[in-house]
């Protein structure tokens, strides 16, 4: 699961419109005078200002080339209609999700499937999206991977005597300890629906497996005959948190946890430079999901969290792969992964900053699995049916609205 920013239609709508006045793929001169004018449009708000110190890094190294970011609100819906009306920027970095599959398919981007920077990307992340896209030919470039786990503040669980849990009795067990002692175990921020995937997506991946959506589009299971043990535990979780759930959103939730408002956040590392922006004093760490009562089989949630690609109706496609190879050398993929507590899928550069240290194992040995809720398609809005889920607690009512919707939106009667 790729961090969601949920914004009001019209801020969207608004976005639309003034990139669509734009046109032409960025690719328009005038002020710049002769330089190749090279759009690079990407998905995270929360990265915009990295991106842009590496896009001065860029500009100022190529003086016959001037990149400019785009980073609109709801961003994979703006994409989505561009594409819509022909007017694909020439850089897009974008998560590993449906949308990019979808897009990917639709034969839109370039084929790097030869190209010499493939050769330097972890092999687990070209493979996560061959995967995801079921195609043999690789259309994009994994630049930067994340992880979804449980956040934990150091002070309370020092104070508490708690040690970091393995298996799901462990994780429940800590739970409670921390509610006894009369504190909140998590901090849930229900009021926006993406929040709810940090707790699916180990849940789904750890205990159904990916599989499961290959055999659901083909068919042969169900959510409701598969699904009641995640239920289960989604709702179960719902007793050690704070009571307004549904009343906070994700940045108060970054705030409260910074101000120890919780002993965990059930968060991708995302989160962390958040969190560290409200107390930059703050004691954290992060431990992988224990999803189920078998340590070995609890694998760290980790996927593509932004690949780079190129369109194939670029004007510049030289100048665009220029700005793509330059954004995965080391060096920069190193300032962008410390700046955003993320981790690399460019082999040999590492994620050294001591809140990440307990998933260090989890990456070294390889124990990682993708996020499940990358293989539901779009159109279902998954997000919003956990939320109903979480706040009606209708196991059953829950199960079948997943498979209806599946089936609505796959067309499959």
């Amino acid at each position: 699961m790729m961090k969601k920013v949920i914004k009001p239609f019209l801020a969207g709508v608004l976005a639309i419109s003034l990139l669509s006045a734009c046109g032409n793929n960025g690719n328009s001169e005038g002020a710049s005078g002769d330089k190749v004018q090279i759009e690079f449009f990407q998905n995270k708000a929360e990265a915009k200002a990295t991106f842009d110190k590496l896009i001065t890094k860029f500009n100022e190294a190529n003086p016959t080339i001037k990149v400019t970011q785009v980073n609109p609100p709801d961003a994979e819906t703006v994409l989505k209609t561009r594409v819509a009306k022909k007017d694909i920027p020439d850089v897009v970095g974008i998560g590993a999700t449906d949308t990019y599959s979808t897009l990917s398919k639709s034969g839109l981007f370039e084929d790097f499937t030869n190209d010499p920077l493939i050769k330097n990307i972890q092999p687990a992340y070209l493979d996560m999206l061959k995967s995801m896209t079921g195609l043999t030919e690789m259309n994009g470039i994994p630049f930067s991977t994340n992880a979804n786990g449980v956040i934990y503040n150091k002070a309370i669980f020092k104070e508490l005597n708690l040690t970091i849990p393995k298996t799901w009795d462990e994780f429940i067990a800590v739970a409670q300890k921390v509610k006894d002692s009369g504190q909140n175990a998590f901090y849930l921020t229900l009021k926006d629906a993406w929040t709810t995937l940090p707790m699916f997506n180990p849940l789904e991946s750890n205990i159904v497996g990916l599989d499961f959506f290959a055999q659901r589009a083909a068919g042969t299971v169900t959510f409701k005959d598969t699904y009641r043990e995640v239920a289960e535990k989604q709702l179960k979780l719902l007793e050690f948190a704070q009571k307004d759930v549904f009343g906070k959103g994700y940045n108060d939730g970054n705030t409260a946890f910074a101000k120890g408002e919780s002993a965990m956040y059930m968060q991708g590392v995302w989160a962390i430079p958040e969190i560290q922006k409200a107390n930059p004093a703050i004691e954290l760490g992060v431990f992988p999901f224990p999803s189920t009562n078998e340590s070995t089989k609890n694998k760290l949630v980790s996927g593509v969290d932004t690949l780079l690609t190129v369109a194939k109706s670029s004007k510049h496609k030289e100048e665009a792969k220029k700005f793509v190879a330059f954004l995965t050398q080391p060096d920069n993929v190193k300032q962008y992964i410390s700046e955003q507590k993320a981790f690399s899928a460019v082999t040999g550069v590492t994620q050294d900053d001591a809140s990440v240290t307990d998933l260090k194992e989890s990456f070294e040995s390889g124990n990682l699995i993708d996020f499940a809720d990358h293989y539901i398609p779009a159109g279902m809005k998954v997000e919003t049916i956990f939320q109903e889920f979480l706040q009606k607690k209708d196991i059953d009512a829950y199960l079948t609205k997943l498979d209806t919707e599946w089936d609505k939106v796959t067309d499959r009667k």
